[in-house]
């Protein structure tokens, strides 16, 4: 399987990722730069975390506009597969590919450290391999993580299923005191109505490794990698 990760001025995730993938997963990764016109024959999309172009006006509105996004929006629309991860997901709803917005968080601070995530879906690529009752690891780190969607939204994607995870405690309940950032419903990632979009603020390279001392992240890539092999 080719993965395609996208790199934009102020990316800081982008060797992360690719490390997971190349020397973990064993997984061909290329670099796309964020003025490219080809997404080199990539089978799976990834945007990865960071401060694309210094997230002046909104996180991930400048990035949208950059041309590899007219590729990736074109992928996207023939059933290609694309995720974005944490500045990655904000890039991906300002584009239009994923319902909803990504606010300042509920306290207006900036938060980097593990939070817990529980995966609500077995209808979706990046879940569709984990234990639906098991609590996720994962490290967050981001000012603008608060996930937010009007009540028609809301509604819209509960019963389409297309929530991925919500933020719980170490337990798996998902509670008030769960929430790090405000986000309606703990909500930490979507997917779109057609399956083949993903986004999430969580980010799962940071915890896919043994030297880390933590390796529940990899149990998202192993579903993306065991389903697209299948």
């Amino acid at each position: 399987m080719k993965f395609g990760v996208v790199i934009f001025p102020g990316s800081n995730c982008d060797e992360d990722i690719i490390h997971v993938l190349e020397k973990i997963m064993g997984q061909q990764v290329v670099r796309l730069w964020h003025k490219d016109h080809d997404l080199q024959g990539s089978d799976f999309i990834i945007l990865p975390g960071g401060f694309s172009f210094g997230d002046y006006l909104r996180s991930g509105a400048i990035a949208r506009f950059s041309p590899i996004m007219q590729e990736v929006i074109q992928f996207a629309a023939k059933g290609g597969r694309v995720m974005g991860i944490c500045n990655g997901f904000q890039i991906l709803t300002e584009a239009g590919l994923l319902p909803g917005a990504l606010l300042h968080n509920e306290h207006r601070k900036f938060i980097c450290r593990n939070t817990y995530i529980k995966p609500q879906t077995a209808n979706a690529l990046v879940t569709a391999q984990i234990d639906q009752q098991r609590a996720l690891k994962i490290p967050i780190a981001h000012g603008e993580g608060n996930y937010f969607a009007d009540a028609d939204l809301l509604k819209k994607l509960n019963d389409n299923d297309q929530v991925l995870f919500r933020y719980c405690d170490e337990a798996g309940n998902i509670t008030t005191d769960a929430n790090p950032n405000g986000s309606v419903e703990n909500i930490a990632g979507v997917c779109n109505s057609e399956r083949n979009v993903f986004g999430f603020m969580p980010h799962p390279e940071r915890a896919a490794d043994s030297l880390l001392a933590n390796e529940d992240g990899l149990a998202i890539f192993e579903s993306i990698v065991s389903i697209a092999r299948a």
